[in-house]
């Protein structure tokens, strides 16, 4: 009987610590270095005996948590499962990409061949192609009736303006942008910053025009373009994904994923901006009416992040890259990186300091 509860309030207190690591700030950080660890030892990470005991260790964890009812209730929902199942597709893709840029930067220290070197990947439409299609097509269809018949689609009444659900959460693809419409305005959080992730994943091939890696597995011959696409794809897009799904419940507010959902669980009243902290608490008076004075504390900060922080870069921390991209494309480069970093920037900063806004044009909507 002590030895029962002696392993129930060890369950507990080991629950209580998974709860505070999943507060949004150290979630985000831990999530941000095990990205960079990663990075750094690719080699040993992909290696097939290390990688099974980490999908192995994660897949005992999870269902070991399933037994949770908190935790249970959050994972089976029907609109829940695709982020299950997204987040072990993520992990063996990256794996397979990254165990092969893995093998090929060995092979070329060693002067083997790469891989892919002498492969003839071309074949006939018919019967090959098509015959392999036809077998995809038929596994997805036998997969998706399958599924259709275990988990009944959560369709509910009809909208109605005076109900609503809590949390109203958007479909679990756009939880990301859901999760950015927390900190900036909705014309920022809804088309400039999706649009630049675009037009910057795009980019990355342009602005770094390196020959080497084209056609080939590699991550030795490209670490800032690939490092750059990982935290944009899997901290800036999986990780929110993650908040929205398992950590943001009613009045979205941050649960730990043993919590249960109080909905009537106080929200803390973010709305600090930078024109509150520097004349109401620095200068000690009221916010000026005029809302070119308010904002001026704001309009130096963003200023100096975007037209002074680039011109200190190119002459110190990006010198080098300043001098093998020229000066267009490292400004090109060096906005779409400051937008990046901005999103985790205002993160942190709401968690941490209960910053709402850097600058708050509110008067003509201009909120960053």
């Amino acid at each position: 009987m002590e030895t029962l509860l002696l392993a129930e309030s060890t369950a507990e207190s080991l629950k209580g610590v998974i709860n505070a690591l999943c507060e949004p700030a150290p979630f985000f950080i831990i999530s941000c270095i095990a990205l960079i660890v990663f990075l750094v030892g690719y080699r040993t990470f992909t290696r097939p005996a290390v990688a099974l005991t980490i999908g192995a260790a994660f897949t005992l964890f999870y269902i070991i948590s399933a037994f949770d009812p908190n935790f249970a209730a959050i994972i089976k929902k029907p609109d829940n499962v695709p982020i299950t199942i997204m987040m072990f597709s993520v992990g063996f893709c990256t794996w397979v990409a990254f165990r092969q840029a893995a093998i090929n930067d060995e092979r070329m220290e060693r002067g083997e061949p790469l891989i892919e070197a002498g492969s003839d990947d071309k074949v006939l439409v018919w019967p090959d192609l098509v015959y392999t299609e036809l077998i995809a097509l038929t596994l997805c269809t036998a997969v998706l009736i399958v599924w259709a018949i275990l988990l009944r689609a959560p369709l509910e009444q009809p909208a109605d303006p005076s109900v609503a659900p809590n949390p109203a959460k958007a479909p679990w693809y756009f939880l990301g942008l859901q999760e950015l419409l927390v900190y900036f305005d909705p014309w920022i959080a809804g088309v400039l910053l999706p649009g630049l992730i675009i037009v910057g994943l795009i980019a990355l091939p342009y602005i770094d025009r390196n020959p080497r890696g084209n056609g080939y597995y590699t991550f030795k011959e490209r670490p800032f373009v690939i490092s750059t696409f990982m935290f944009g794809w899997v901290i800036l897009w999986v990780v929110l994904i993650v908040f929205g799904t398992f950590l943001r419940g009613p009045n979205w507010n941050f649960f730990g994923p043993y919590e249960f959902w109080d909905l009537h669980r106080l929200a803390a009243l973010l709305n600090v901006n930078v024109a509150d902290i520097f004349w109401v608490r620095w200068m000690g008076r009221g916010l000026p009416d005029d809302w070119m004075l308010r904002e001026l504390p704001g309009v130096f900060l963003m200023g100096g992040y975007f037209f002074i922080l680039p011109v200190l870069l190119a002459f110190t921390v990006l010198r080098k890259i300043y001098r093998q991209v020229g000066l267009i494309r490292y400004a090109i480069a060096v906005m779409l990186l400051l937008w990046m970093a901005l999103v985790p920037i205002k993160m942190l900063a709401r968690w941490t300091l209960d910053m709402h806004y850097f600058l708050a044009v509110t008067e003509y909507f201009f909120n960053i």
